[in-house]
């Protein structure tokens, strides 16, 4: 019996987690030798008979067995008290965990949410501001336009003008160039001349180098500062009459003489260039090219060896070509423009006549600028020929990285109408009409940079001269531009 109870006791006081299975077999074979031992002294001292001693031994064999599992079972139930108890101070730990995340994620989304509404109200402001803006300048065009319309209906005691010279001149900013007056015009009228007497007096101009450079500004809108220049061409005859463009180029084209015409133009353009530059470099020429030069594997050649040779004043120098050239490309003329393209050169699209424009592949050509006449833009029957609303082709081509510019302006209405078709640029003989550079000045060539500023016009920058024909003074809509727009 003594030994049994030992037996129970080593089991329970030597359980332990890593050696149940040692002490489980222990335990049996103790308590085969308790059952045996307690028989056994039963049957030799007691005097007991060995079946009576086998029950005795038996039962306490039994009431051992009952008594250790009571006992395992009072320590399991003990061992997973303690395991719920540690869950649960587990759980209470993570939710405070959680509870703290969201208090933290509640305060970044209210910062997110503050933030959020000081940007709205901030750009919700800056909108307003701008609308403001918008709404001044529209009032600002339309009290110019009024005014203007007042001094042209005003009786003014002057001598009866050309046309040209009736146009109100508003501010422009200085330009870098000093212009002189124009040639003298003859007083007998121009005389009609045959086709073979035009282009022989075209030859003799080239060869007697009567093309003269006209440059025309181009101006930012609506602040009318002078971002670029075209250079137009004017040929005078043995008589010293002016032939505009559009009067000598078909002659010239059909006597083989514009690919001459077009290098003298470049070489000159480029000289010019140089000059502008010198003081300022946020300025750019236009040079109008022909298709037939683009065409001519010689006149192009000669022009391409000129270009390759000024390749550094590439991105200010812009060659300009009709619409209808683009439209008519052909094998030779496409590997020419790839060639210019390549070398640096940007082109602009001048002469259009319509609005179907194909902007991604103008962009993949090189264009990068696009000359559309103001009352194209502002004809309302081009919306229902063309692909786009004309209010919407200034956004298109900027997708493309191609600038539009409004041609021909000749009032301030106009004005007024194209600052909402988003036009960036304008040109025509409102902002100035073309204006000639002095012949001493244009007739240097363009690989003599070294010459002075004053070079160009054939006198220092401190004594500009000026067009005869223009005002003494400020004209009334240009002293309120002025005052309003402030200095450039």
């Amino acid at each position: 019996m003594v030994l049994s109870l030992r037996a129970g006791d080593v089991r329970t006081e030597g359980a332990g987690a890593r050696h149940d299975s040692h002490f489980d077999d222990l335990h049996r074979h103790l308590h085969g030798a308790g059952r045996s031992s307690l028989g056994f002294v039963l049957y030799s001292v007691a005097g007991i008979s060995g079946s009576e001693s086998a029950i005795v031994a038996l039962t306490a064999l039994t009431c051992l067995i009952l008594y250790n599992a009571v006992s395992m079972r009072l320590r399991d139930r003990s061992d997973v008290g303690g395991q719920i108890a540690d869950l649960s101070r587990g759980t209470a730990d993570l939710a405070r965990q959680v509870a703290e995340f969201g208090r933290r994620l509640a305060a970044v989304e209210g910062r997110i949410a503050s933030a959020n509404s000081t940007g709205a109200d901030r750009m919700q402001g800056m909108a307003g501001e701008i609308n403001e803006l918008g709404g001044l300048v529209r009032q600002l065009a339309a009290s110019v336009a009024h005014h203007e319309d007042l001094l042209a209906a005003t009786p003014v005691a002057q001598p009866v003008a050309s046309p040209r010279e009736d146009l109100l001149q508003p501010v422009v900013p200085a330009p870098t160039v000093v212009f002189a007056p124009p040639p003298p015009v003859a007083p007998p009228p121009p005389i009609s001349r045959s086709q073979a007497q035009l282009v022989a007096a075209i030859r003799h101009a080239i060869d007697e180098n009567r093309l003269d450079i006209y440059l025309q500004p181009m101006v930012t809108l609506p602040q009318r500062k002078v971002r670029y220049y075209e250079a137009v061409t004017r040929l005078r005859d043995e008589r010293d009459q002016v032939l505009a463009a559009d009067d000598f180029i078909e002659a010239a084209e059909a006597g083989g003489l514009i690919g001459r015409i077009d290098h003298m133009v470049m070489l000159r353009c480029v000289q010019v260039l140089r000059r502008l530059m010198i003081r300022s470099k946020d300025v750019g020429v236009f040079c109008n090219v022909s298709a037939a030069t683009l065409a001519s594997p010689e006149h192009f050649t000669q022009c391409l060896d000129f270009l390759e040779a000024n390749r550094a004043l590439a991105p200010s120098f812009v060659l300009e070509f009709k619409q209808a050239t683009f439209r008519n490309l052909g094998p030779v003329e496409s590997e020419n423009l790839a060639a210019l393209s390549q070398r640096g050169y940007r082109f602009s699209i001048d002469h259009v006549s319509d609005l179907r424009l194909e902007p991604r592949e103008l962009a993949d050509r090189g264009v990068r600028f696009i000359k559309v006449p103001a009352a194209l833009l502002l004809d309302t029957r081009q919306s229902a020929t063309s692909d786009i609303h004309p209010s919407d082709l200034s956004d298109l081509l900027g997708r493309f990285g191609i600038d539009l510019i409004a041609e021909r302006i000749e009032g301030e209405r106009s004005v007024v109408d194209l600052l909402d078709y988003d036009v960036r640029f304008g040109q025509g003989f409102l902002f100035a009409p073309p204006r000639p550079l002095r012949p001493e000045g244009a007739s240097a060539t363009a690989e003599t940079p070294q010459a002075k500023p004053q070079d160009l016009n054939g006198a220092g920058t401190s004594a500009p001269v000026s067009s005869p024909t223009a005002p003494p003074r400020a004209t009334g809509s240009a002293a309120l531009a002025r005052r309003a727009l402030g200095p450039n």
